[in-house]
């Protein structure tokens, strides 16, 4: 029996318990304040047991609760201080780790996936998994031909799992909200259960990989582990060693979060161009910092590792030019033509009329850092912009209401305000126009040259990439 808890009544039961237990804790607060301790001191603790709480009870269920705080967790660096630090800690748990499923629920999914005879398609298998995720967990390996392998493993009745959670977490969602104060959480569990039917399906995964790793074969920034085998609820893909962006986040010198978010950024504008897909799960947890030839060697041998592309945007064409183009308006003051714009594309529906001048107000802020050569994002800069567009007595609050986000923007913008969070949780300094200016298209008005040619890939079958990989794998076993 799995021990991903399958049951409603048992996962609902759970994640009830959370809206309640603030309450709870916030009735024991109340009690210590009346004993005399001091309100800072009993509002640090009781944030600290809700923190410990909420990565208690959503990292057991895995599942769309646990893919709710890795979502979560990449806008923590918006939180005031004092409320985020309590949080940090249990939110950045999720990005890497969560309780593991028994080693027995495990072999029966690769002897029902892989065949009874599985064992004989590994040289060694670790039983002990070394990441866990939302809907599956990864055990290191060494595959029949000597290649160091990661096989991910997915949870059996991950898929029922995460729509229930996803749909008892959006009732709660008016509750959950003082978890990121000014956010809107309904409709990111709203977008997040749109995703859920593609995370589940390991082929279309494989497929996603395997188009970036064929792409980024041999370049000096990027890198991404080849898909080695590939089949219902099992993915096995070659092993990445690296440190965690987690880990740099906490840890890491300044040279290294530099080059980490540089890497980041690089690889979110030119993935669309180079590929037709953009990577859209952008926690820290998905990625790694490779050393080069020499782990002392300079930072420009370093190489960003990408991880899981369950969730990808298909863009056969690339990122859209009126991304581009509008960025670029903005920045030269063209205010009439940016609104022009943003009316056209369904950014401002036909019966709202706005100021264009209040417009480049509201935006040009929030794209400071293509203003400049490079720039450092800070948690303050992101608390700064998150008080100024989501307090409801500003002016910026105002406008931003009025303003509307079409369908095929959304998962655009929610990627590129994570990846932005990420890049503040490493205090990275970033030359962000030297990429939008090399891969954003429509930001410069010059003619490029023409980039690679890019394969829609949207239209090939979860089922064509499987029987390829398949076949390869047969192949590689007859030889």
């Amino acid at each position: 029996m799995s021990d991903l808890p399958r049951k409603a009544v048992t996962r609902t039961a759970k994640l009830a318990a959370l809206p309640l237990g603030f309450a709870g804790r916030a009735t024991w607060g109340l009690g210590k304040r009346i004993g005399g301790r001091s309100a800072e001191i009993v509002g640090r603790e009781l944030q600290q047991r809700t923190a410990e709480q909420l990565f208690k009870v959503l990292g057991e269920l895995k599942g769309g609760a646990m893919k709710f705080g890795q979502a979560l967790s990449v806008f923590e660096s918006a939180l005031p201080e004092e409320i985020a630090g309590p949080y940090r800690a249990a939110l950045t748990k999720l990005q890497e780790a969560a309780p593991p499923m028994p080693t027995s629920t495990v072999h029966s999914v690769l002897a029902e996936r892989l065949g009874e005879d599985w064992r004989e398609l590994f040289e060694e298998f670790e039983d002990k998994p070394a990441a866990a995720a939302s809907i599956g967990q990864v055990h290191r390996a060494v595959w029949h031909d000597g290649r160091e392998v990661a096989v991910k493993v997915q949870y059996p009745g991950a898929g029922q799992a995460l729509l229930s959670d996803l749909s008892q977490l959006s009732r709660f969602a008016r509750l959950l909200g003082p978890l990121i104060p000014g956010m809107d959480i309904k409709p990111l569990i709203t977008e997040l259960r749109d995703r859920v039917s593609e995370e589940l399906d390991y082929a279309l995964e494989a497929q996603a990989q395997q188009a970036h790793a064929e792409e980024f074969a041999g370049d000096p920034d990027v890198a991404v582990p080849a898909v080695v085998h590939q089949c219902d609820q099992v993915l096995v893909t070659e092993w990445m060693e690296g440190v965690p962006l987690s880990e740099v986040i906490a840890d890491g010198t300044d040279e290294q979060r530099d080059r980490a978010g540089q890497l980041l950024a690089r690889f979110l504008f030119s993935g669309p161009t180079r590929t037709g897909l953009l990577h859209a799960d952008p926690h820290p947890g998905n990625f790694r910092l490779l050393a080069g030839d020499s782990p002392d060697g300079p930072a420009e041998e370093w190489r960003l590792g990408v991880l899981d592309f369950g969730t990808v945007d298909r863009l056969p064409e690339g990122l859209p030019p009126t991304i581009g183009t509008s960025l670029r308006m903005t920045l030269d003051g063209e205010a009439d033509a940016v609104y022009q714009l943003l009316c056209e594309e369904g950014f401002v529906k036909e019966s709202i009329e706005l100021d264009p001048d209040a417009v480049l107000e509201y935006l040009l802020p929030i794209i400071e850092p293509a203003q400049v050569d490079e720039f450092t994002f800070t948690r303050s800069w992101m608390r700064h912009q998150a008080a100024r567009v989501g307090d409801p007595r500003s002016p910026a609050y105002q406008l931003g209401k009025r303003l509307n986000l079409p369908p095929a923007y959304l998962l655009i913008h929610r990627v590129t305000l994570s990846t932005i969070g990420v890049l503040c949780q490493l205090g990275a300094t970033v030359r962000l126009r030297d990429e939008l200016e090399a891969w954003m298209p429509g930001f410069v008005t010059e003619e490029e040259p023409a980039g690679p040619d890019v394969t829609d890939i949207s239209t090939v079958s979860g089922t064509d990439i499987a029987a390829a990989i398949s076949e390869e794998t047969v192949e590689e076993t007859t030889a």
